[in-house]
């Protein structure tokens, strides 16, 4: 299974731990990146690496730098991008959720995961999304089960 991790799923374990859903998405995050293999795999991009630069707490931007700089962003032609992100901001989406969305779905992604509910929601109301959107945790229990 090839899945996209948004920006706030890979932040999620710098987060305050004292609320429970909080604490769940944190460990879902960290149980699926521990469990990178030949039948998981984490698609990185070019948004991701934007997103995290423009992140004012330098210790937390320079762990996901890490991450992200293990493997390469797959090549994603740069016209089907701006199309498809357009696409996708004409039905209402944000800037930066269309961007990410748009790079999970050309780059194969059969999941795109968010913390984000918002996100989810306005998925859902475009109706133009092509990659699978759900919450971390329901990932993480349907990969790890």
């Amino acid at each position: 299974m090839r899945v996209y991790l948004d920006m706030c799923c890979l932040k999620r374990p710098f987060d305050d731990q004292s609320q429970p859903r909080v604490r769940l998405e944190a460990e879902a995050v960290l149980s699926l990146l521990a469990a990178e293999s030949a039948t998981l795999e984490f698609i990185r991009s070019a948004a991701l690496l934007l997103e995290n630069i423009q992140n004012p707490i330098l210790l937390r931007a320079a762990r996901v730098d890490l991450w992200l700089k293990q493997k390469p962003a797959p090549p994603v032609d740069p016209a089907m991008l701006r199309s498809r992100t357009g696409e996708l901001m004409g039905c209402g989406l944000a800037g930066f959720d269309a961007l990410h969305i748009a790079c999970a779905e050309l780059s194969g992604a059969d999941a795109f995961a968010t913390c984000d509910d918002h996100l989810r929601k306005a998925a859902q109301r475009c109706g133009q999304v092509r990659v699978r959107m759900l919450g971390v945790a329901v990932l993480a229990e349907e990969v790890l089960a």
